[in-house]
C-alpha cells in the first residue's frame, strides 16, 4: 500500500478519497467497466465509514474496535457480505440510537448519532440485496463482481 493511501483514509473527506481513486483509475487506463463500478462502490462504503471515523466509532466486520480508517479496514468492509452486514448494523443502530454489534466501549456507543444510509442502501438494492431481511441471500454473481471491484481498488492504492 502506498503511504499516501493511509493518510488519505485517515483524515480526508469522502470526495477527496473518491477523487484520488478516480484520478488513479484514469492514470492506469482501466477498462470503462471497472471505472463505472469502483467509484459508486467506494462512495457507498465511505458514506458510512467516514462518519464512523469522525465519531471515533470505527469497527471491523467482526465488531472489534478499529483506531483509524485504513485501506485495510476499507477492504475488510468491501467484502459484499460484510458490506451488507454493515448496512444492517447501522440501520439497527439508527433505530436504537446506540451503536450495536460492536465491542466498543458501552459509554461511547451511547454517544452514537444516526448515519444516513441512503447511498449505501441504494447501492445494495441495485445489486439485489434484500434490505428488509438480513438473512436473505443475494446472487453469487454480485458477490463475484464485487470481489473484482475490490481487487481493482487494491491495485489503485
Amino acid at each position: 500500500m502506498k503511504q499516501e493511501s493511509y493518510a488519505l483514509f485517515k483524515s480526508s473527506d469522502i470526495q477527496t478519497i473518491l477523487k484520488t481513486l478516480e484520478d488513479e483509475l484514469k492514470s492506469r487506463n482501466e477498462s470503462p467497466f471497472w471505472k463505472d463500478k469502483v467509484i459508486p462502490f467506494s462512495e457507498a462504503i465511505l458514506s458510512v465509514l467516514v462518519p464512523l471515523r469522525e465519531a471515533n466509532m470505527l469497527f471491523n466486520p467482526e465488531g472489534m474496535c478499529a483506531d483509524e480508517l485504513t485501506p485495510e479496514l476499507f477492504f475488510k468492509w468491501s467484502d459484499f457480505v460484510s458490506l451488507k452486514t454493515l448496512a444492517f448494523t447501522i440501520q439497527k443502530s439508527n433505530d436504537a440510537g446506540v451503536l450495536l454489534r460492536t465491542t466498543l466501549d458501552e459509554a461511547a456507543c451511547k454517544n452514537y448519532n444516526s448515519i444516513d444510509l441512503n447511498l449505501l442502501g441504494a447501492y445494495l438494492a441495485r445489486y439485489s440485496v434484500n434490505l428488509e431481511d438480513e438473512f436473505l441471500d443475494f446472487p453469487i454473481s454480485n458477490y463475484n463482481l464485487h470481489q473484482g471491484v475490490s481487487n481493482v481498488i487494491k491495485s489503485l492504492l
